[in-house]
C-alpha cells in the first residue's frame, strides 16, 4: 500500500511584492514538518514539489530537517541532486495563477500602486487584501467568467487530478525499476499548495467546485493531506493534518 502525502508550502510572503517566497515562519513550519516526520520514525521514500520557489524551498527546509533527526536515509533525493535537480520536480503541482484571478476580478486593480492604493484607504490592508482575495475566488470557482481566465476552475481541477495520475506513473515507473528503493510499501512527499490540494481532495470526494473552495479556505501551511493507493485505487485517509505545529500552542498555525 502506497501512501501519498502532499503538503502546502511554509507561509509565503502575503501582501508582499514578491509572494513566491518563504517568509521565516514559512521556513520554521517547513522545518518543524522534517523534525516531525524524523524524530518519529515516519519513513519518507521519495519528495517531489511543483517547480514555484516557496514549493522547492519547503520540500527543501523538510529534507534538511528529516535528515537531521531521523535514522532513515531518504530512497531518492533528486530535488537535492546538483546533477539532475529537475528529475523530481513537477510544475503539474504548481498553483493556479493567483495574479491574474486577481486581475480578473477587479480590473481597476491590475498594478501594485493600485493595489497599494486600496489598501491604504483602509484601516486592516491585509484583511482588506484578504477579502479582496476572497472575492476573486469566489469569482474564479463561480464558472460564470471561464473564458477570461488563463486557467479556468475547470482546467485547474482537471491539471490538478492529472497531477495526482502523473505522480502515480512516477511511482510506478521508479517501483517497477527497482533503482530508487521505491516498494509497494513506500511513502511518498509532494510540496504543492493549497489550491491544488483542495482540488484533488474535492475530486476524490466527488464534490463540487464550491467544497474545494472551502477546503482552500481552510488549507494550513505546512498541513498534509493523506491519500493511500491499494489496487490501483485512491482513497483519501485524511485532510490538511497540522499536528506538527502545535509545539508553540498556535503560534505557527497560517493559512497564506
Amino acid at each position: 500500500m502506497i501512501t501519498l502525502l502532499l503538503a502546502r508550502h511554509g507561509q509565503a510572503s502575503f501582501g508582499q511584492e514578491n509572494y513566491d517566497q518563504l517568509s521565516e515562519l514559512g521556513v520554521v513550519q517547513a522545518k518543524r514538518l522534517g523534525e516531525h516526520y524524523g524524530s518519529t520514525q515516519r519513513r519518507i521514500d521519495a519528495i517531489f514539489s511543483g517547480s514555484l520557489v516557496r514549493q522547492r524551498d519547503s520540500a527543501e527546509h523538510f529534507y534538511q530537517a528529516y535528515r537531521s533527526v531521523s535514522n532513515h536515509d531518504l530512497g531518492i533525493k533528486p530535488i537535492f541532486d546538483k546533477s539532475n535537480p529537475e528529475s523530481c520536480v513537477l510544475p503539474i503541482f504548481n498553483e493556479f495563477n493567483h495574479e491574474d484571478v486577481f486581475v480578473k476580478s477587479n480590473p481597476t486593480l491590475s498594478t501594485q500602486a493600485q493595489i497599494a492604493a486600496e489598501l491604504n484607504r483602509n484601516n486592516q490592508p491585509i484583511s482588506r487584501l484578504g477579502e479582496l482575495f476572497g472575492q476573486a475566488m469566489q469569482r474564479w470557482h463561480a464558472g460564470e467568467h471561464d473564458d477570461e481566465y488563463l486557467e479556468s476552475w475547470p482546467q485547474f481541477s482537471a491539471r490538478a487530478v492529472q497531477g495526482l495520475e502523473e505522480l502515480r506513473n512516477q511511482v510506478d515507473a521508479r517501483h517497477n525499476l527497482n533503482a530508487d528503493s521505491l516498494d509497494a510499501d513506500s511513502t511518498v512527499l509532494v510540496f504543492t499548495s493549497g489550491g491544488v490540494i483542495a482540488a484533488i481532495t474535492a475530486h476524490l470526494l466527488k464534490q463540487s467546485s464550491a467544497t474545494a473552495y472551502q477546503l482552500t479556505q481552510s488549507s494550513v501551511n505546512t498541513g498534509v493531506t493523506s491519500i493511500i493507493v491499494q489496487q490501483q485505487k485512491l482513497q483519501l485517509l485524511s485532510y490538511n493534518e497540522h499536528s506538527h505545529l502545535f509545539s508553540k500552542g498556535k503560534s505557527l498555525i497560517t493559512k497564506h
